[in-house]
């Protein structure tokens, strides 16, 4: 039996076959001493025949258990185990089968080796980075949060399978603004003796099938206070530029002055004395406007009807008014938030948006006044919209940098905040929110 196992099953059943036929001719010869030949033949055939059947039933036991194993095998790399593997007799002619099918499992498990690696090392990166992302599903459960995403807005706790709205209503009132107004912002968290700074970015896309969308929360804290420090230095290196342009004229002039007296030229005297003026008057308006922005004086607030205070508001500005309710009443300094609204609806109106779609929208919540102003115009890109409210940072040509840093100062000022974000359909949103 041994020697039938290592031979290819073709040559196995022809020598059978060869065996059992020699083995019925001498079975019968003998018989035949004691019976007729038919029936020495007859039972020569029988017990050869049982004889050959047992043989052959023995000579496919190993390659019933073989297909067994490949059974079992095929199985397990269908429950992900690719760990199997099948030894068979070198000599035989189903080596080929096993060999591959050995090879099959090996790829399998290196494969599968690596992508379990590939897919740890990028869990590892989503979970400690400190970004904080969220996917959410089409039923706005969330699919994965990472660990930044957990103690942003989970209290450290996971956060799948939980209903994101859930999530938003025991986060921060800062952070249920800036998703309720939709696209990408920024927002602050905070007071203003601890503050954080957040650019919030939302992605849709198609993820077997269904809509998904990631949620990016990022911490922009320590880069703006980087960047102010930066800007600081460039304040100060504009001022000393302008403070030089203006005073160096002036004093040669007055030097000049004082030499056509002395010589009793005085002709030129109102000219000169006309450019000092000028200069003078240029100087004193530029460092003016620098210290209105540093000594914002402490606001004085009382009661003021919203619908008084968007009238005086129009007849300096265009915009349209959406109030709500009418006779809504705030409390706050009307100086220094005019001076606010009018440089943001200012801004809105240069912007490239249409006259007619820059608006003013003033609602009360349940726990403040939300007042946005917003346009259709070009929007900001990602690098405006993160350094738009930095003191003296602007895009215009001849823009001091002020208008945003104001507004965000005097929100600040009475317990509020100050977001900017693009709207969908194109334009800008500045957000404000003040204490009811």
């Amino acid at each position: 039996m041994r020697v039938l196992r290592v031979l290819p099953i073709a040559v196995r059943m022809v020598a059978i076959a060869v065996a059992g036929i020699a083995a019925t001719a001498a079975a019968t010869a003998v018989l035949a001493r004691w019976l007729q030949p038919w029936a020495a033949a007859l039972v020569a055939a029988g017990i050869i025949a049982a004889i050959v059947a047992t043989v052959i039933w023995r000579a496919l036991v190993p390659m019933r258990a073989l297909f067994r194993a490949l059974a079992g095998t095929v199985a397990s790399y269908r429950d992900g185990d690719f760990s199997f593997g099948i030894t068979w007799d070198k000599a035989s002619d189903l080596i080929e089968l096993v060999d591959a099918h050995n090879a099959l499992g090996t790829a399998l498990r290196e494969q599968r080796l690596a992508l379990v690696q590939r897919e740890l090392l990028l869990d590892t990166m989503v979970q400690n980075t400190p970004v904080a992302m969220v996917l959410v599903d089409a039923a706005r459960r969330v699919v994965l949060g990472n660990l930044a995403a957990r103690r942003m807005l989970g209290d450290g706790r996971r956060l799948e399978g939980r209903a994101f709205e859930d999530l938003l209503a025991t986060a921060d009132p800062a952070v249920r603004e800036a998703f309720a107004r939709g696209g990408d912002g920024m927002f602050t968290v905070g007071d203003a003796d601890d503050e954080d700074i957040y650019h919030l970015s939302r992605r849709q896309f198609r993820l077997n099938g269904r809509i998904h969308e990631l949620v990016l929360l990022r911490q922009l804290t320590a880069e703006l206070r980087r960047q102010e420090v930066q800007t600081w230095k460039k304040v100060i290196r504009v001022i000393s530029h302008e403070l030089n342009n203006s005073l160096a004229p002036i004093a040669s002039l007055a030097h000049s002055s004082a030499e056509l007296l002395r010589r009793g030229q005085t002709e030129r005297l109102p000219e000169a004395l006309a450019t000092i003026e000028d200069r003078a008057r240029h100087l004193e308006g530029f460092i003016r406007d620098y210290a209105r922005f540093a000594k914002l004086p402490a606001p004085r607030t009382v009661p003021v009807p919203w619908r008084r205070f968007a009238g005086q508001l129009a007849t300096q500005v265009g915009f349209t008014l959406d109030l709500q309710p009418e006779d809504g009443i705030g409390r706050f300094d009307a100086a220094q938030l005019e001076q606010a609204l009018l440089n943001l609806l200012k801004n809105a109106h240069e912007s490239g948006s249409p006259a007619d779609a820059v608006r003013l929208s003033i609602r009360r919540t349940p726990e403040d006044w939300r007042i946005d102003v917003l346009d259709r115009g070009s929007g900001m890109n990602d690098a405006v919209l993160a350094n738009a409210l930095l003191p003296f940072y602007s895009t215009k040509r001849h823009g001091t940098g002020l208008g945003l840093a104001l507004a965000r100062e005097i929100a600040e000022a009475h317990g509020g905040r100050i977001a900017l974000l693009n709207r969908q359909g194109g334009g800008v949103c500045v957000s404000m929110v003040l204490p009811a």
